[in-house]
Formats: structure tokens, sequence, C-alpha cells
């Protein structure tokens, strides 16, 4: 992704008859992308947008060499620009530890708060865009996305087929992953599983999810305790999480649906109402008390699948953070985010 700064109008010319800052955003798709009608591959990249935003992006801000309709089907190496009007970008996190590196793969340990891929308020502050600034176009492109807040390891791949390998590895289920979470709670079981189908979009918030057994899609996580504890009086636990389905907020929605939400998780947490004010910059100092901690509890620890290019088996794991280590340890808590950033 590349980005410049510039004055000129946009769609029209803004009220007060001034030029306005924009950011141009250049987009090329990834090999995994391949065959995607373009409207679906910018609703994937740009989250928080509705899709009749979307299509008025394609029609009246996307710039291309060829002419591009939402129903165009993008192509590996196809690059756009968007244009975007300039607002202040929340900062984020430029720490990019590496934990593998080899001519095909690039594994990352993802600090929690970075965004992988430009999105409506992010631009510049992703992990594509340090990829970019360390080592230049085409180095590595994520091969999977986890959410902003949710720490660990994420796979790149670092050549056209072992981006189109992992691609299908990560569609057909043949990569095994699991997250380390802390919950709110004490599971009555040490094991426990959670069967429940998902369905995007609710009615209060269009990225988030819901348990929905007429229209959603099979959805099954096990559980596993590791360590029961009390903090300030109230119980929680840590978990070992492993996703047999791999669903959009699956670890999440599935530990609200079981009774025992991720600390800190303002989708799905203790008020449905707090991540709306929570993305207007406006939750309330007790919210935060509530919620404990700045970002949900959850650290993708372990990933394993085949080499793209050996095909022998390969797996890598992260560690818990230091953040759920103090969490657990008792120690005192950060105060809450004075100007908090909308969610991914």
């Amino acid at each position: 992704m590349n980005e410049k700064s510039a004055e000129s109008p946009l769609d029209s010319p803004p009220a007060s008859g001034l030029p306005e800052r924009y950011v141009e955003i250049e987009y090329t798709v990834e090999p995994n992308y391949a065959g995607w009608r373009l409207d679906r591959y910018l609703g994937e990249k740009l989250r928080r947008l509705s899709h009749a935003r979307i299509q008025r992006i394609i029609q009246r801000g996307l710039f291309c060499e060829h002419r591009l309709k939402p129903s165009t089907l993008v192509y590996p190496g196809l690059t756009f620009r968007i244009r975007r009007n300039m607002s202040a970008e929340p900062e984020t996190p430029t720490e990019l530890p590496t934990v593998f590196q080899d001519d095909w793969l690039l594994v990352l340990d993802k600090p929690a708060g970075l965004p992988i891929h430009p999105t409506a308020r992010y631009q510049k502050g992703t992990l594509v865009s340090l990829l970019r600034e360390r080592f230049g176009e085409r180095f590595a492109e994520p091969a999977h996305r986890l959410d902003r807040e949710t720490s660990g390891l994420v796979v790149c791949g670092r050549t056209t087929e072992a981006c189109r390998v992992l691609g299908r590895l990560f569609l057909s289920r043949d990569v095994h992953k699991e997250y380390l979470a802390v919950c709110e709670g004490h599971p009555p079981e040490d094991t426990f599983t959670v069967d429940a189908p998902i369905a995007e979009g609710t009615e209060l918030i269009r990225i988030a999810v819901r348990i929905d057994r007429t229209e959603g899609k099979e959805s099954r996580t096990r559980f596993q305790v590791l360590q029961r504890f009390v903090r300030d009086g109230a119980p929680f636990a840590l978990l070992r999480c492993y996703p047999e389905t791999g669903r959009q907020h699956q670890i999440r929605i599935h530990l609200h649906e079981a009774g025992f939400p991720l600390v800190g998780d303002k989708m799905y947490g203790p008020d449905p109402g707090y991540f709306d004010r929570f993305s207007k910059h406006a939750l309330e100092p007790e919210a935060w008390a509530r919620l404990r901690l700045p970002r949900h509890a959850l650290h993708a620890a372990h990933i394993a699948f085949p080499h793209p290019g050996t095909r022998q088996p390969v797996s890598f794991d992260s560690p818990l953070p230091a953040d759920l280590v103090d969490f657990m340890a008792g120690k005192p808590l950060a105060p809450g985010p004075e100007d908090a950033a909308s969610a991914a």
C-alpha cells in the first residue's frame, strides 16, 4: 500500500470553498483474492463501510488504468488507488517482531492495536504499511487476518505461489490454530465446546456477528481451562481455544454465548452499548473500569500447517503477551484510553 497527501476537491467542493486534504491509498490485489468481485474485495479491506458506500467509492473515488466496476473480477497484481478525505489517524504500534522467515514464509507476532489492512480509519498504521516501509513492495502479504485488538501470530506469503497455497490451506481448514483468552467467570468444566451457527451483522452493529440457528453457518469451538483466578474480587479464567471453523469473531461470540465473555470485549462483552460509544470516542470511565482492559484479551498463540514450499509440517508459537500476564498477576491496570479508536 502506498499513499500520498494532496490538496484537491474530491467528489464535490467542500462547503467552505477551500480545497480539502486527502490521502490516496494504493491497493494491489493479493493472489488469495483472485476471482473476487471488486466490491467484495473492498468490503473485506474496508469492513466498517457499508456496501452502498463502497459502491460510491468505486464509482467516484477509485483510480485505475482500466475502468473498474463493482462487479469487476479482480486478479493478482491488479493495482488501483482510492482517494479518501484525510482525518487524524490514531497512533498504532510500530514494532513488528519476526518469528520465522524463509524464501516462502514470513511469520510475525502482531502486537495488539495494530490493524492488518488499511481500513476507513487506519491507512499508515497497519501491518501491511509497516511491511512496505521496512522491506519494500511485494516482500510479503498476510495470508489471513486478526482483529486489530487481537495479538499474536500472522502468517505471510513471500511469493505468489506461497500466497496461493496458503490461501487454499486456510480455506480448506488445513491450518490448525490455537488461541489464548482471558474470560470473565469460572467455567465449571475443565473442557467445554460451543457448537453454535454464526451469521453476519446485527441490528445495532453491521460488522458484528450473531448466533443464528436458522441462517447461521456451522461454527464450533473447543475450550480448555488452563487456570482459574480471582482479581479484585471477581472470577476470571485463562482458556486455550481451538476453533474448528474459521468464522469472523468466532471465539468472541462463542464465549459470549457460553456466558464467559472475553475481558475487555466492547462488542460481545458486558454491555452491547459499549461498542457504539467506544466508536464515537464517548465511552465513559465507568465503562472502561467494567471492561478492565483497553483491548479484548485474545491472543493467537499457536499455528501449524504444511509448508507451502516443502509441504512438510511447520508450527509456530507466541507466548502470552505482557499486558495479559500482568492482568492475571493482579498488577495495576493502565487507565482507559482517553481517545479510543474504533475497533476492527
